[in-house]
């Protein structure tokens, strides 16, 4: 990689990053009521066979065109960032708290130079919890305990 190529990576990388640190640290917090279990850090509920059920009925109508009919993501989204990503354990997505992948695909990320359209008016919270919690029931357990992980991070402000 050249260094220029490897100067606009670094700067796409830095203003994602910066992008989910000014969500993160916008002081908003999840919303009330919108399918956090007590006693857990998260939104999302990969357990509840009903609402997995739900999500991937959602998934397939809203998002596999886009994502793929496994989470695989468009072909080449590693390296184009106009592509939609994998979200399975390949992906980034569970990098990220749950309260900030509701705001993605709450808002989408066109502001953010990205190509996912918002949700907002298509999809309910709920049924956007529905999708990202199916999307979580398909990850191996390792992978759902380190989100788990990151979410706990995010609730106390340290992540």
């Amino acid at each position: 990689m050249n260094l220029s190529k490897a100067v606009v990576v670094f700067a796409l990388v830095a203003g994602v990053a910066l992008v989910g640190w000014t969500w993160l640290g916008s002081g908003r917090k999840a919303p009330v009521g919108a399918g956090s279990v007590p006693g857990t850090a998260g939104l999302l509920r990969p357990d509840d066979a009903a609402l997995v059920a739900k999500g991937r009925e959602i998934y397939a109508k809203a998002c596999a065109n886009c994502h793929g009919a496994n989470l695989e993501g468009q072909a080449g989204w590693r390296t184009s960032r106009g592509l939609a990503p994998a979200h399975d354990e390949s992906g980034h997505t569970w990098h990220h708290p749950d309260t900030l992948l509701l705001r993605i695909v709450r808002e989408g990320t066109v502001q953010m130079g990205g190509t996912m359209p918002a949700f907002k008016g298509l999809l309910t919270e709920e049924e956007m919890l529905a999708v990202m919690s199916f999307i979580k029931s398909r990850w191996p357990r390792r992978i759902r305990e380190a989100h788990d992980a990151i979410n706990a991070r995010a609730a106390n402000g340290s992540g």
